[in-house]
C-alpha cells in the first residue's frame, strides 16, 4: 500500500525480462519492504505461469510456501542474528546449487545493515559474479550503514512513508472486511498515530480490537492508547485563543486529571495547531487535513482566533518545549507558563519592539488575532541633529589660527649660540603647534562629519540593529570625538534610553556599525547633558512612557475593547483636563 511507483517499476522489469540480480529496499519501519520482497519472490517463482509474471496465482505450492515462510527456494535471513562471516560463507556455498523446484533461488536478507564489515566483504564476491539462478533482496531501515560497494551492485528503491489518508483507507477496509463496527472519529487520529507506518497502524488497531469493545470509539484511544481527549484539547486551544488565563489553567488541569502526561499534551497541541495552520493557509477543505467533517468545522471555528504567524510561532515553541518538559523536574509549571505565554502573547513584547511602537514604527510582537494596519505612515525616520545644536558645537571649537611667539627680551640677552638654540627651540615649538593644530583640526573634522551624517548613521543602525535601537539613539547628540572615542549626550528626560543603550551588548553592536561607516575603530561613551532637566509643566508629551503603556495594555477595560473590536492600539494621548 502506498508504494505505487516502486510496484510499477518492478512490474515493468518483470514484463520486459530485465529483473536485476540484487535489490536494496530502504525506508522506515512498517512501510512494506519485506512484504514487497515476498510479493516479488512469488512473482518470479509462481509455478502456475511459464515465466515470471506480474500476477502470481497465490495458490500454487511455491506461492503458498512463500506466504508461510518455509519455501526451500526462498530463504529469509535475519541480518541482525546472522551477521557474521561464517553465515555469509555458508550462504555463498549453498547459492551455487540450483533451486529445487522454482526458477530462482531467492535470498531475502532483512536488516542487512546489521552485517559486520567482514560479512559485507564476504557477500561482495558473490554479488560481483552472481549465478544466473540467484536473486538477492536486501531490506534495511538504515541504508547509510550499507557499504558503498554493496549498494553500487544493487538496484535501490526508497520506500516513502505512507500518508495518513492511505492508512485511513486501509484501516476502514480492514474493519469492513472483519465486520467490526466503529465510529468515524476513531480512524483519523489512529492513522496519525501510525506516523507513516502501515504496520504500526495495524498494530494499534489490533490493540483496540482486542479490548472486545464494539463499536470502537474514540474513548478507547484515551483509555488504552494514552491519547489526549480531542474535545479537551480543542477546549484548551479555545481558551488560549480567547486569552483566558484562568480558562487555560483549568483546561490543563482537566487534561492532566484524565491521566495525560505533560509531554502528551505538548504533542497533541502540536498536531492540533498544525491542523489550524493548514485551515488558515489552505482552507478547511484541504486534502492535507485528516479530519472528519465535524472536526473540520471545529478547526475552522478555532482558526479564526489565531493568525498564521502566531500558529507558526506556537508550533515552533511547542516543539522546543517538548524536550524541555520531558527532562524537567517541574514539567507542570513549565507547561502552564508556556501556554499562558501563548494566551497572553499580546501583552509580552521586548524593549526594542515597544520602543519601535512608541516611535511610530510597526509592531513585531506575536499576536493571536490578526489586526488591520491602521497607521497611515511608516513612522518617522531618525533625524539629524538640529541646526542650533550644530551651531553650539561650532562655537565650542577653539580658534587655533594663532600660536604664542617667543619673548623678544630673551633674544636680546642671549649669546649667538643661545640665539641659535632659541631659534631651534622656536622652530620645534612651531612644528609641535602645527601638529597640534592638525590633530585638533582632524578631531573637529571627525566630529563635524559625525554630526553632518548622524541622521544617515541612525538609518543604518535601524536597518542593521532594528528600529528600537535607532529610536533609543535618536534623542542623543554627538558631543565629542577624541582619540577614536565618540561621546553621545542624552538629555535629562532620556536617562532611561541611555540606560537601555548600555545593556544587552548594545554598545558593542552600535560601535561595530559606526566603525564600519567611519572606516576606523570607534569607542562609544554615553553621558547626560549638563544643566537642569527641561521643564515639562503644561507641555504635552510627544509620546507615553513604557510604564504608562504597559499599565494601559493590561487594563481590563482596554483588553475588553481590544478583543471585542478586534482592534490594536495606534496612539496614546494624555488627558490634560484630568
Amino acid at each position: 500500500m502506498g508504494q505505487d511507483p516502486i510496484a510499477r517499476t518492478l512490474k515493468n522489469a518483470i514484463k520486459t525480462g530485465r529483473v536485476a540480480h540484487a535489490f536494496l529496499f530502504t525506508g522506515t519501519r512498517g512501510v512494506g519492504k519485506t512484504s514487497m520482497a515476498r510479493i516479488l519472490a512469488k512473482a518470479l517463482n509462481c509455478l502456475d505461469a511459464d515465466e515470471p509474471t506480474t500476477e502470481p496465482c497465490c495458490k500454487c505450492d511455491s506461492c503458498i510456501a512463500v506466504n508461510l515462510g518455509d519455501d526451500i527456494d526462498v530463504i529469509e535471513i535475519d541480518g541482525a542474528t546472522n551477521n557474521g562471516v561464517e553465515q555469509v560463507r555458508e550462504l555463498r556455498q549453498n547459492a551455487i546449487y540450483r533451486p529445487a523446484r522454482a526458477r530462482y533461488k531467492i535470498y531475502i536478507i532483512d536488516e542487512v545493515h546489521m552485517l559486520s564489515t567482514g560479512a559485507f566483504n564476504a557477500l561482495l564476491k558473490i554479488l560481483e559474479e552472481p549465478p544466473s539462478h540467484v536473486k538477492f533482496i536486501f531490506a534495511t531501515t538504515e541504508p547509510n550503514k550499507v557499504i558503498a560497494t554493496i549498494q553500487s551492485r544493487c538496484q535501490r528503491f526508497d520506500f516513502s512513508n505512507i500518508t495518513p489518508a492511505k492508512i485511513t483507507e486501509q484501516l476502514k477496509s480492514i474493519l469492513k472486511q472483519e465486520k467490526i463496527k466503529y465510529e468515524d472519529d476513531l480512524i483519523p487520529p489512529l492513522a496519525k498515530l501510525a506516523n507513516g507506518s502501515m504496520r504500526d497502524g495495524l498494530s494499534l488497531l489490533d490493540r483496540l480490537i482486542s479490548t472486545g469493545a464494539e463499536p470502537l470509539t474514540t474513548s478507547l484511544l484515551e483509555e488504552f492508547l494514552g491519547c489526549a481527549n480531542s474535545e479537551k484539547v480543542w477546549n484548551l486551544i479555545a481558551q488560549i485563543g480567547e486569552s483566558s488565563a484562568a480558562g487555560t489553567l483549568d483546561a490543563i488541569e482537566d487534561l492532566t486529571g484524565s491521566g495525560v502526561s505533560e509531554v502528551q499534551i505538548v504533542g497533541s497541541l502540536v498536531d492540533y495547531m498544525r491542523d489550524l495552520m493548514v485551515v488558515k493557509s489552505a482552507g478547511p477543505d484541504s486534502e492535507l487535513l485528516i479530519l472528519t467533517a465535524e472536526q473540520k468545522a471545529r478547526a475552522a471555528e478555532l482558526a479564526e482566533k489565531f493568525d498564521i504567524a502566531a500558529l507558526i510561532y506556537n508550533i515552533a515553541t511547542l516543539e522546543k518545549l517538548r524536550w524541555a518538559v520531558k527532562n524537567s523536574d517541574t514539567a507542570r509549571a513549565l507547561l502552564e507558563a508556556s501556554l499562558l505565554r501563548f494566551a497572553l502573547s499580546e501583552h509580552f513584547m521586548n524593549v526594542d519592539q515597544l520602543l519601535s511602537q512608541l516611535e511610530g514604527g510597526p509592531s513585531t510582537g506575536v499576536k493571536k488575532k490578526q489586526t488591520a494596519a491602521l497607521n497611515n505612515a511608516s513612522g518617522p525616520q531618525p533625524a539629524a541633529s538640529p541646526p542650533q545644536q550644530r551651531r553650539d558645537y561650532e562655537q565650542n571649537i577653539p580658534d587655533l589660527s594663532t600660536q604664542p611667539l617667543l619673548d623678544s627680551s630673551t633674544h636680546k640677552q642671549a649669546t649667538s649660540e643661545e640665539r641659535r638654540e632659541t631659534r631651534d627651540e622656536g622652530r620645534e615649538t612651531r612644528d609641535e603647534g602645527r601638529g597640534t593644530r592638525d590633530e585638533r583640526r582632524g578631531t573637529n573634522d571627525g566630529l563635524l562629519s559625525v554630526i553632518d551624517n548622524w541622521g544617515s548613521f541612525l538609518e543604518t543602525i535601524a536597518a542593521k540593529l532594528g528600529a528600537g535601537t535607532a529610536g533609543l539613539l535618536s534623542s542623543a547628540v554627538p558631543a565629542r570625538f577624541e582619540d577614536g572615542q565618540l561621546t553621545l549626550e542624552f538629555p535629562h528626560s532620556a536617562q532611561m534610553q541611555k540606560q537601555l543603550c548600555e545593556r544587552n551588548g548594545r554598545i558593542e553592536q552600535i560601535q561595530s556599525v559606526l566603525a564600519e561607516q567611519l572606516s576606523r575603530p570607534v569607542e562609544l561613551r554615553f553621558e547626560i547633558a549638563a544643566g537642569p532637566p527641561a521643564p515639562q509643566g503644561g507641555q504635552r508629551k510627544p509620546r507615553t512612557s513604557v510604564q504608562n503603556r504597559n499599565e494601559l495594555i493590561n487594563d481590563p477595560a482596554v483588553k475588553e475593547v481590544l478583543m471585542g473590536l478586534d482592534a490594536t492600539i495606534t496612539d496614546i494621548e494624555e488627558n490634560r483636563e484630568n
